[in-house]
C-alpha cells in the first residue's frame, strides 16, 4: 500500500475560499495541497507541471476558461488527474457540461468538511462522487429521457433567458433561425408551455437553468 500522500490542486478565484478549502484538506495527513489556482488557463499549466493526482475545480472563474472546459483540458494532458467539481452552481445548465467534461464527481460548496475529505479520496481513486441533490437529478434525466432538455436546448433556453431573439441566438450558435424554432418548440412541449417567458419561469422553477 503506497505511503505517498494524495496530492490536490485546488482551483478556484476567490482566496479565502482557497484558504478555507487548504485547511480543510489539511485535516487529513494523507492529502497534501500541491497548489493553488484562480484561473482556468492557471489550472491547466499548474497540473500539467505539479502533476497533482486530483483537481478541486470550481465552475465559475471569472473571465476566460469556465471550470467545464478547464476540466476538459485537463484530462487531455498526458497524465491526467481526476477532477472533483466543487461549486454553488446546480442547474442542469452548469451539471451537464462538467460531466460530460470527464469530471468524476460534482459537490456542492455547502458539503459537510468530513464528507469533503472522503469526497476526495474516492474522487481520486476514480469513484463517482456526487451531492444527492446532483445525483437525483441525473438520475431522473436517465428514468424520463423524452422529459429532459438536451445539453442543446438548455444552451438556447438560457440565451432567451439573456433576452437575445432567435436571430441572435442563431447567430451565437452557428444555426438558423428555423433550428432555433425547432429546438424551442421542443423546449415548450418538454416543459409544458406555450410561451418564451413561461419556459424561461419554469426553467428556473426546475433547477434546469439558474
Amino acid at each position: 500500500m503506497s505511503t505517498e500522500p494524495l496530492r490536490v490542486l485546488i482551483v478556484d478565484d476567490h482566496p479565502i475560499v482557497r484558504r478555507g478549502l487548504r485547511a480543510a484538506l489539511a485535516a487529513d495527513p494523507g492529502i497534501e495541497v500541491a497548489g493553488e489556482s484562480a484561473t482556468g488557463a492557471d489550472a491547466v499549466a499548474q497540473a500539467a507541471e505539479l502533476g497533482p493526482d486530483l483537481v478541486l475545480m470550481d465552475l465559475n472563474l471569472g473571465p476566460g476558461m469556465n471550470g467545464a472546459e478547464a476540466t476538459r483540458r485537463l484530462l487531455e494532458l498526458p497524465r491526467p488527474p481526476r477532477v472533483l467539481i466543487l461549486t454553488t452552481y446546480d442547474s442542469d445548465a452548469d451539471i451537464l457540461p462538467a460531466i460530460s467534461a470527464g469530471a468524476t464527481g460534482y459537490l456542492l460548496k455547502d458539503t459537510d468538511p468530513d464528507e469533503l475529505l472522503t469526497a476526495v479520496r474516492l474522487a481520486a481513486a476514480g469513484e463517482t462522487v456526487l451531492t444527492p441533490a446532483i445525483a437525483n437529478r441525473l438520475v431522473s434525466r436517465v428514468r424520463a429521457p423524452e422529459r429532459a432538455l438536451t445539453a442543446r436546448e438548455i444552451e438556447i433556453l438560457g440565451m432567451v433567458a439573456a433576452g437575445r431573439s432567435n436571430q441572435a441566438i442563431a447567430r451565437a450558435s452557428f444555426i438558423t433561425e428555423a433550428t432555433v424554432k425547432s429546438h424551442l418548440v421542443q423546449v415548450f412541449a418538454k416543459l409544458a408551455v406555450d410561451s418564451r417567458t413561461a419556459a424561461v419561469a419554469e426553467a428556473r422553477r426546475r433547477g434546469i437553468i439558474p
